[in-house]
């Protein structure tokens, strides 16, 4: 936002001062910013969040005497959409909102930029309203209306063009060759840009009979994205291969890679993984943004309570630390967090994980190579050597592992590390199906997270809505509280109409106690050990669930989904 000249900016922040809203040494703070960097007293403002967002635009749409847009609630006509080309609202910073009587409206940071408004109009060669809206929430709607998905599939249509090339069905590889390269790595690198856009953690590239079927996963869950003509998916999948390091050749066998991505500000670490399918060959690209390796635990979702014995847990000079879900539960996040908070000067940290995912400095990091002998197991006895204080192993997932990391906890270790079981009491008997005497698990064990990742409803569009009664049912059963009505999302365009927006962790944080010591050694069933943990203060996954239903954060549909269990 850009205020047009230093009275008004000075008006501004009278307005803001004599609101409560700023106090005398912010104001003298943004006067010296201004007269430093050329900001106006708007952006710097909006840049450095020194009032609330929903209270500094409508005191900005004051100032400015022009009408205020939530674009997180307001409706965008398609129509203008095709109107109004990509590349103009990001050169200008706007995103069209209608076409009223041939004017087009648009929503921006700055609408008293009248030479900004005037450009605008004359690209377009209409004539332009502008109204105000936060920049951060132009950009968003941005990046959610204008796909590239066309533009993806117009490059594909271009490597379609190939196998009716003469050159190419003369049998002239290099000359077919140059024909694709450009308009496939294109596709690419735009199908890579839209996951990122869309929040998707996965794009599946699979091969059906008639068709490439490209589906992106989104908050846990698979949307499908475009079909793509089937004469594209080897010159699709041969690109893939080539930037991810993988043969191109091999097309018989299972292969992994790694392929580096920057989208604007944001920098993507993407797994490739490839096999063989009766179609074709399929790919699925796992999107890893650097950002969610330093989330903290309280990011998580942990409740009050739970957090606070998870960072005791934390604590400990020794003993295992185990985390527990199926895959994609966010156990390697948990455990990331987990290392965020530890002392990375005075403990020396090692890590054996499959894949690494993401890359920690002060962390010493190994990465699992079967072919080179470097196993979980192989890397835990070879760290044991390297003086740690701290162990991590991706995964418990055999007998030598379990027993090696049991051995590293009574040997004056801290190890955390990943058990694939249905809910805290399941780990113990994990491990004792892997072969860990009851014993040593006594010993070793000193606390059991399970967790699941639940979505959240979308908050610009929550609203009190009845449920089925199979919702309505679980919830009375666990809460002991009859209602009838739950928050919901409606769908909006800021959720793509799905009426959830991110994911959150339901956890269930069990610390082995002295009453549970001792029902382990004496062969105690899983249901003995969940009541004990109940009575020691554990809140199970089911409740953890429902207490944030309670709390309008998720829905019913949502923790009978991830949390299901057969009683």
């Amino acid at each position: 936002m850009v205020a047009t000249g230093e009275s008004k900016s000075q008006t501004l922040l009278d307005m803001l001062l004599d609101g409560e809203m700023l106090t005398r040494e912010q104001c003298e703070h943004i006067v010296m910013l201004e007269e430093q960097d050329g900001r106006s007293a708007l952006q710097i403002i909006d840049d450095e969040r020194m009032v609330d967002p929903e209270q500094f635009i409508v005191a900005a749409g004051l100032f400015l005497g022009i009408p205020f847009v939530n674009l997180k609630r307001q409706e965008i006509e398609e129509e203008v959409i095709g109107i109004v080309p990509e590349w103009i609202c990001r050169k200008y910073g706007i995103v069209p909102i209608r076409l009223s009587d041939g004017v087009v409206e648009v929503a921006m940071a700055d609408p008293g930029d009248l030479q900004r408004v005037d450009e605008i109009s004359a690209t377009l060669r209409k004539p332009v309203e502008a109204y105000l809206a936060m920049q951060r929430d132009v950009d968003e709607a941005i990046d959610r209306h204008y796909r590239i998905g066309g533009d993806i599939a117009s490059e594909l249509r271009r490597v379609q063009a190939v196998a009716a090339d003469p050159r190419a069905k003369a049998g002239d590889e290099s000359t077919a060759e140059a024909i694709a390269e450009a308009p496939v790595v294109r596709a690419v690198d735009l199908l890579i840009r839209q996951a990122a856009r869309d929040r998707a953690s996965d794009i599946h590239i699979e091969p059906q009979e008639t068709e490439v079927r490209v589906r992106f996963r989104i908050d846990g869950i698979l949307h499908d994205v475009m079909p793509l003509p089937i004469s594209v998916h080897s010159a699709l999948i041969s690109r893939i291969k080539i930037i991810a390091g993988m043969n191109i050749a091999e097309t018989r066998r299972p292969q992994d890679g790694q392929i580096s991505v920057r989208d604007g500000n944001r920098e993507l670490d993407v797994r490739v993984a490839t096999a063989p399918t009766v179609n074709g060959e399929m790919a699925v690209l796992r999107l890893l943004d650097k950002t969610f390796a330093f989330r903290t635990l309280p990011e998580l979702g942990f409740r009050p309570e739970a957090l606070e014995t998870y960072q005791q847990l934390m604590k400990l000079p020794f003993g295992m630390v185990l985390v527990s879900g199926p895959t994609g539960s966010g156990k390697t996040t948990s455990l990331y967090a987990s290392l965020n908070q530890l002392d990375t000067t005075g403990r020396n940290i090692l890590t054996i994980e499959d894949p690494v995912e993401y890359r920690f400095a002060k962390i010493n990091q190994m990465q699992v190579n079967v072919q080179a002998g470097l196993t979980f197991a192989s890397g835990l006895r070879a760290a044991m050597r390297l003086d740690p204080d701290v162990i991590l192993v991706g995964e418990i997932r055999d007998a030598e592992t379990a027993g090696t990391a049991v051995q590293a906890a009574l040997t004056g270790h801290l190890v955390l590390s990943t058990v694939h079981a249905n809910d805290a009491a399941g780990v113990i008997f994990r491990l004792i199906d892997l072969g860990v005497e009851p014993f040593l698990i006594a010993s070793a064990v000193g606390g059991v997270i399970a967790q699941r990742m639940v979505r959240q409803i979308c908050p610009n569009c929550a609203t009190m809505a009845p449920v089925l009664s199979e919702e309505r049912l679980a919830y009375e059963k666990e809460m002991n509280e009859e209602r009838t009505e739950f928050v919901y999302g409606t769908g909006c365009s800021y959720c793509a109409r799905t009426g959830y927006l991110g994911r959150t962790g339901i956890f269930e944080v069990m610390t082995i106690t002295e009453a549970i010591r001792r029902l382990i050694l004496t062969g105690a069933s899983a249901d003995e050990i969940r009541t004990q943990a109940v009575e020691d203060g554990t809140i199970s996954l089911w409740r953890d669930g429902m207490m944030k239903v309670n709390d309008g954060i998720t829905t019913p549909y949502e923790v009978i989904r991830n949390v299901f269990t057969i009683t």
